[in-house]
């Protein structure tokens, strides 16, 4: 079955659906979220490594977990769904903020995205997935922030973007 994601215009108003990857290559604005875990006993970020098999951004640096809700499903619920199918761990979220980009990224493939930034707090250690995460680790906010400042290109393009606003969430939580 073909995973389809769900088109919206600039304010997050839905106006159809679309092939998760017809979308990409189209470039058509799509509702997305990005979750962040943190661990509030030392100022701990979850990030994980993309897998090498997936359709892009592959064997990059991102944030805890990130995809696209369904039609008929709302975005939060669909943030839990996959955080339970990447990571192996659930725990409460929060949305934040969201955001709108869009990027062309490696083998034309385009990041055209409403982006909902959820924020998790957990302590524990997850099970992920390795069809979608080739490799996880907890890493201190400020450590993060200056490696992405001083190589950017191991980390996806959108955790780039707004890395400095979670962090300033984080801190206010």
């Amino acid at each position: 079955m073909l995973e389809e994601v769900i088109l919206v215009d600039e304010k997050d108003n839905e106006i159809g659906t679309e092939e998760k990857i017809n979308a990409h290559n189209l470039n058509l604005r799509h509702r997305a979220f990005s979750i962040f875990v943190y661990n509030p006993s030392g100022n701990w970020i979850m990030i994980q490594k993309r897998a090498k098999d997936i359709y892009q951004s592959k064997g990059l640096w991102s944030n805890t977990c990130c995809s696209h809700p369904r039609k008929g499903e709302s975005t939060e619920d669909a943030a839990h769904r996959r955080l339970k199918e990447e990571m192996g761990f659930d725990c409460s979220l929060k949305e934040i903020f969201s955001f709108v980009y869009n990027v062309k990224l490696d083998k034309g493939i385009y990041e055209n995205e409403y982006d909902h930034v959820f924020l998790g707090k957990y302590d524990g250690k997850p099970l992920p997935n390795s069809k979608f995460v080739e490799d996880w680790k907890w890493i201190k906010y400020g450590i993060l922030i200056k490696d992405i400042k001083n190589n950017p290109d191991k980390y996806t393009y959108w955790l780039r973007l707004c890395i400095d606003k979670v962090v300033n969430e984080i801190i206010k939580n």
